[in-house]
């Protein structure tokens, strides 16, 4: 039986809500061993265990903060990513948004699961800590889910006026991160559309230099022994492409302890170079939830990918065999299992 090529996008921090609460309930054996091995360490913290968070009643400030939420929207990628029929499916590519990046790295084999929960751990707490400012998210598409580009070149002249920067391209959004007054600012003066502009809870200025603290302090409490060559190609927040034959594993860490943590993370160009470079049968999106749907769906609107111009076109494709599958939708995960 032949394969189908998929390319695997793992989920970045907002993913964990309270519809994905108990979404562990049904790991296998060896991911729960491998959790409660995490779960030691981090009750030497005086943190509440990651099985035991997911099993509580959802409680925002407790469930979206950095040292909770990472590790947990991480084991819930690890085990959507173990269920995929890999008789069925070869995965030819993996990429991720913002916090997705270390899940991909760990999924990728560039680093181990194990390492990858101490990076994602490490990297929760120095951003809860020590991470300044915040971000909010702001719509850059009509109503089909094209791009608007005087609505961007409009939000992008703001955001510079302002002094804030632009910290994720996301499909048909932009999140943007500043200092508090600065997003106060956007807040308060950019065009209402539906619920936006909309300030992300418990996030600080990701990928700008208000996280300029934080490479030297994981420089010190993360070895670039644990990266290796990936064992599947990986795609960064650049569109760069880190392959099993050609990756410099000390670049690889610089990269993602340097370069990511305070420049712009293009997730929509992650997603494009993945589609054109692998020419997928289908794109799998990991769980928890399904956050990422609309914005992989808008970047494949906007390079006309399967001919798909419009949101109409998108949600018509996706009613007998989806292109894109999301593991957080259980019809859709069926389709991978």
């Amino acid at each position: 039986m032949n394969k189908k090529r998929i390319v695997v996008v793992c989920p970045g921090r907002g993913s964990y809500s309270r519809e994905t609460s108990n979404y562990l309930k049904d790991i296998d054996s060896s991911l729960c061993s491998m959790i409660e091995h995490q779960d030691q360490k981090r009750r030497s913290k005086k943190l509440k265990g990651i099985l035991e968070l997911d099993k509580s009643s959802f409680r925002a400030k407790i469930h979206m903060t950095g040292e909770n939420a990472s590790p947990l929207i991480y084991s819930c990628s690890l085990k959507d990513y173990d269920v995929i029929n890999k008789e069925k499916y070869d995965i030819v590519a993996i990429c991720g948004n913002s916090l997705g990046w270390y899940i991909t790295l760990a999924l990728g084999g560039a680093i181990t699961h194990k390492d990858g929960f101490k990076l994602i751990q490490t990297m929760g707490e120095l951003t809860q800590h020590h991470g300044k400012g915040g971000q909010i998210i702001y719509p850059i598409i009509d109503d089909e889910w094209r791009i608007d580009n005087e609505r961007k070149k409009i939000l992008l002249r703001e955001i510079s006026k302002v002094g804030a920067k632009t910290s994720i391209h996301l499909g048909g959004y932009i999140v943007i991160a500043g200092k508090q007054n600065q997003l106060d600012h956007l807040l308060k003066t950019l065009p209402a559309i539906e619920k936006y502009p909309f300030q992300i809870p418990f996030h600080s200025g990701f990928h700008t230099e208000l996280l300029s603290e934080i490479p030297s302090l994981a420089h010190s409490l993360l070895d670039d022994k644990i990266f290796n060559n990936p064992n599947i190609p990986v795609v960064d927040g650049r569109g760069y492409i880190w392959s099993p034959w050609s990756t410099d594993e000390k670049e690889l860490y610089d990269y993602t302890l340097n370069h990511q943590m305070t420049s712009t993370y293009d997730f929509s160009r992650s997603v494009s170079v993945s589609i054109k470079e692998f020419c997928p049968d289908n794109i799998v999106l990991l769980g928890p939830g399904n956050s990422l749907g609309a914005p992989v769906a808008q970047v494949l609107i906007d390079h006309r990918w399967n001919e798909l111009k419009t949101k109409t076109d998108f949600l018509n494709s996706q009613v007998n065999n989806p292109y894109l599958i999301s593991m957080g939708i259980e019809e859709q995960r069926k389709l991978v299992l």
